[in-house]
């Protein structure tokens, strides 16, 4: 069950990586588009990474804290962004 925390993390972080990227290089105008695709992206990175698992018990909540917590770091990123 530990590696279950691997995947999830690795969602995380390309979060936090795609909330950086999008912080230094997007316009004012199209920070928010980015930050809505850094997320697609993230749920999609979910998505693959819990069906390679081949794990079915905890499915739901592996994606759930996977893309609830990419949410949060997109959202945290949003407001930061919105108020530079």
């Amino acid at each position: 069950m530990n590696w279950h925390w691997k995947t999830i993390a690795t969602v995380w972080v390309l979060a936090i990586v795609g909330a950086i990227l999008t912080g230094f290089f997007a316009t004012e105008a199209s920070a928010i588009s980015w930050i809505g695709l850094t997320l697609a992206g993230c749920t999609l990175v979910t998505l693959g990474l819990q069906i390679a698992t081949g794990t079915k018990e905890g499915y739901v909540k592996r994606v759930t804290l996977s893309v609830v917590g990419a949410l949060v770091i997109l959202v945290v990123a949003t407001i930061v962004v919105v108020l530079s």
